[in-house]
């Protein structure tokens, strides 16, 4: 009788944490129906526009293709892995193809993210429930780009990490060069990885240098792996970031970004955290609670003390960087393992099944009530993009060079590719002092009409509510040739 009670219980059990895994998959996946933003992000449609040439051309960029302000200037394509996939889903279903590729790829980080805190903790619940608040911290605060691979593999590294030192066995390292390949082929982040691993062997070298001398505190956990094992892994991991079409030459690129310094006054999501939104103060609960996890332990962990500190510092600059917070303090949180009575079975692959199969039934039937259709995406993108003055220019063409808006110079590389853009969203192409002039002359400061690029070009297309298109109905130099609720167009008076 007993025992029969207890499979009733434990099949109770699963069907909860099933439905609960539908729940969470499902409640993600409406928020990308509903926001949209895997085709209302700037930044999308130059990234479908890379990996189209790179399909077309079956090569990989150096110079600045799409625009002629910077067209002989060096660039790489150094997330060509997600521009390829997301120009492949474009190819096959259009701006649908373009939201589902982008629903999948938030769905795999939400999930990415339980998988880490459930392997840390054994605790299904604490998993889930850890889950929902990084979710509400920083999910969406961003369009899926190619970042979400890097918070996908960021997880895997971190777990491994995690792993290793528990077990006290460096074999659980052995995967890290393998996702260092893949991750230095899809995102420039990859960076922030190898620092993390770095900083894990240089502690555990500290550690295990401090204990030979007999002056490691007793107050601190003790070392775990051996002293150059983990350098040796790092070694491994760096050589496989240097495997692809750009080789090393990622880590110029990369220092290049890292010098950028005007990208963080125009760019707000490069800006620090306001705290004029609720999600920012989830994200310093998160740090709060993480921090006095730390602290609860009978011993501080060196390492994840460390890495607490530095995932402070870069997330709490820069609100993009939310997810790095984000997850290191949930991992630090989760990292109270349950025993072995305690850990729940892992789910099957038959249980997977039935949560991919209830998921994706639930969310085909919120497809129509969000309008999440090739006609609702497109009313969407016409409402925040220049579409109507692209077909105008298109039955009324204009000698160019362009002059465009900055956050509509992807989408005009995509839907308007017969006039190279003057600016668009890689400011690590353009530079500081363009990107400078552009926020200047953007803004209608005097200067503007000194400005080399305005100055040459032909055709201007601007957001209407931009302090510059007013300046130029008055500017002789131009006459208006067209104007609706979103975008006006001008043409030089030759």
């Amino acid at each position: 009788m007993n025992l029969a009670h207890d499979l009733i219980a434990l099949s109770k059990l699963r069907l909860l944490r099933l439905l609960a895994l539908i729940a969470l998959i499902v409640g993600v996946g409406i928020e990308c129906f509903r926001t949209k933003l895997s085709v209302l992000d700037p930044d999308m449609w130059w990234h479908l526009s890379v990996g189209d040439w790179i399909v077309q051309n079956r090569s990989f960029p150096h110079n600045g293709i799409f625009s002629h302000t910077a067209a002989t200037r060096p660039w790489m394509a150094y997330s060509w892995g997600y521009e390829v996939l997301l120009s492949r889903a474009y190819a096959w279903f259009s701006f649908v193809g373009m939201g589902i590729f982008g629903t999948l790829l938030t769905i795999a980080v939400a999930l990415a993210i339980f998988r880490m805190l459930y392997r840390i903790s054994g605790r299904f619940w604490l998993a889930w429930g850890l889950s929902v608040v990084v979710y509400a911290a920083f999910l969406f605060n961003i369009a899926p780009r190619p970042v979400f691979f890097s918070v996908i593999l960021f997880t895997i590294t971190l777990t491994l990490l995690f792993e290793a030192q528990r077990s006290g066995r460096v074999q659980s390292l052995y995967w890290l060069p393998l996702v260092f390949l893949l991750w230095a082929n899809i995102h420039i982040q990859f960076i922030y990885g190898l620092a993390v691993v770095g900083l894990f062997a240089g502690v555990n070298l500290v550690q295990r240098l401090a204990m030979r001398f007999r002056v490691h505190p007793d107050f601190l956990s003790p070392p775990a792996l051996p002293a150059f094992s983990p350098f040796a892994v790092l070694a491994c991991c760096v050589l496989a970031t240097c495997i692809g079409p750009y080789s090393y030459h990622l880590y110029y690129e990369a220092f290049v970004i890292s010098q950028s310094k005007i990208m963080y006054k125009i760019i707000r999501e490069l800006q620090a955290l306001s705290f004029e939104y609720f999600n920012q103060y989830l994200e310093l609960l998160l740090a709060v609670g993480a921090y006095f996890a730390i602290g609860w332990k009978k011993n501080i962990d060196p390492f994840k003390f460390a890495l607490l500190i530095v995932a402070t510092v870069f997330a709490f600059r820069t609100w993009r960087d939310a997810w790095f917070i984000c997850v290191v303090a949930a991992a630090v949180i989760a990292d109270f393992p349950a025993s072995e009575e305690e850990r729940g079975r892992p789910l099957r692959a038959s249980g997977w099944a039935i949560v991919a199969a209830a998921s994706t039934v639930l969310l085909l039937a919120n497809v129509r009530s969000t309008d999440f259709t090739t006609r609702g995406l497109d009313v969407a993108i016409s409402g925040e993009y220049p579409v109507d003055a692209v077909n105008f220019l298109r039955r009324n063409p204009v000698g160019g060079p362009l002059y465009n808006s900055f956050d509509w110079g992807g989408f005009l590389i995509f839907y308007m590719p017969q006039y190279p853009v003057s600016i668009d969203g890689r400011t690590d192409l353009y530079g500081d002092a363009l990107d400078e002039q552009y926020y200047s002359t953007q803004e209608a400061d005097p200067s503007y009409v000194n400005d080399p690029v305005l100055n040459e070009a032909g055709v201007v297309l601007l957001k209407k509510k931009f302090p510059l298109a007013t300046h130029l109905l008055l500017d002789r130099r131009f006459r208006l040739i067209y104007r609706d609720d979103l975008a006006v167009v001008f043409a030089r008076n030759w």
